[in-house]
């Protein structure tokens, strides 16, 4: 009989969640803002990580009925080869985010079905709830440079809009295609 791989999960340094995201998540991209970093280790080897934050949306909370500290959006699991489910490791993350914020109602996170062909196949595992598809409008919310599909809020963030994105770059902005993504929640 194989043994099974030691799990911990805990807090983790934003470097490390960084770490993980770029190296063994598909964006290759820290999300922007106040996070909860959970990291995953398996026989005491860093794996990865499972991050929480605000999401992309300032209003999201509200169409959930909450206040905006009453939710948070799974941004990020960036794990490495693994052996334990991510099912699994997302439930535990969950009870961690939960114990350490008691006023977080519901989490919610999207499947990026456009980009990455992924349909929520672990929310569904872990018995998330579907609320449905959610198509993110060309009209500016998501932008592509150099052929990179950049979100309009990073864009923000890094170079204070739109309008101050540096030429050489500006001049190869195209914005990008409709984006489909399934919406998941999971009340705490």
């Amino acid at each position: 009989m194989e043994k099974m791989a030691q799990l911990r999960l805990d807090f983790c340094s934003f470097h490390s969640a960084r770490y993980a995201v770029e190296n063994w998540h598909y964006s290759h991209s820290m999300p922007a803002g106040k996070l909860v970093k959970i990291g995953v280790w398996e026989d005491e080897q860093f794996i990865g990580a499972v991050i929480f934050g605000r999401g992309a949306n300032n209003n999201s909370a509200k169409s959930f009925g909450l206040k905006q500290n009453e939710c948070c959006e799974l941004v990020r699991v960036a794990l490495k080869e693994h052996e334990t489910s991510v099912t699994r490791i997302i439930s535990i993350a969950l009870k961690i985010l939960k114990k350490n914020n008691p006023g977080i109602q519901l989490v919610f996170s999207y499947a990026d079905e456009t980009n990455q062909g992924h349909k929520g196949i672990i929310y569904k595992a872990g018995n998330w709830n579907y609320v449905g598809e959610r198509r993110a409008s060309g009209s500016g919310q998501y932008w592509l440079i150099y052929g990179k599909l950049i979100h309009a809020r990073t864009i923000n963030s890094k170079y204070g809009g739109i309008s101050n994105v540096p030429e050489r770059l500006r001049s190869r902005m195209r914005r990008a295609p409709e984006q489909l993504k399934h919406l998941f929640t999971m009340r705490l």
